[in-house]
């Protein structure tokens, strides 16, 4: 019960868009912020070309006076979902202004986000809720489709932060290696000294 003042960080890779939508639009209407990564990830049910005709179709829609007075769609995973969200809480309204400050959705993961703790939300993952014989795309790939510019480059960061990730990954195993050794190393040495401290009365740990 109750709500972090730290935000909570979504790793959306795998989640359905709709369902993720309604569950991070729910916290931030509770009070919680909210941070949302890997966006590009994101499953939409349905098949590729049948999500791509309808956000085409979605893109069309436009003010016939003066098309620069929107509405304004966006081509980005994150800005695509954000509008999700922003669809399901009543954003003007104040609360639902407030409660859209709390939520940051990104494409990747931000290099300050990237070696802290993720969670994911069961309810909303595909391989629990959708059918396995039930076709599905990425929303990366249909933002791609419709203008979206960005997604080599996402995916080369992607790319080279596992890497880094590997390697520290590797440092670590190897720092922690010579750690034990060192102390096995102190111990032995040592191991003579306690035993002289031991026949003075002191004792031998």
């Amino acid at each position: 019960g109750g709500f972090l003042k730290k935000p909570i960080i979504i790793d959306a890779a795998g989640h359905l868009k709709g369902r993720l939508s309604a569950f991070v639009a729910k916290q931030l209407l509770l009070g919680q912020p909210m941070v949302v990564v890997k966006c590009e990830q994101i499953a939409l049910s349905g098949p590729f070309y049948r999500n791509k005709h309808i956000y085409m179709a979605f893109m069309r829609k436009r003010c016939n006076v003066n098309p620069r007075r929107g509405p304004f769609h966006f081509r980005a995973p994150a800005k695509i979902f954000y509008k999700c969200v922003r669809g399901m809480v009543p954003w003007k309204t104040n609360r639902g202004r407030q409660a859209l400050r709390l939520m940051h959705s990104y494409d990747g993961i931000p290099p300050k986000y990237a070696n802290r703790r993720k969670m994911v939300v069961p309810e909303a993952m595909r391989v629990v809720r959708s059918d396995p014989a039930n076709k599905f795309c990425f929303l990366g790939r249909v933002s791609h489709e419709v203008g979206w510019k960005y997604k080599d480059v996402v995916k080369r960061l992607e790319r080279r932060r596992l890497i880094r990730k590997t390697v520290d990954i590797a440092h670590q195993k190897q720092v922690a290696a010579f750690k034990r050794k060192a102390v096995q190393t102190v111990k032995r040495e040592l191991k003579p000294f306690k035993i002289i401290k031991a026949k003075y009365g002191y004792g031998y740990n």
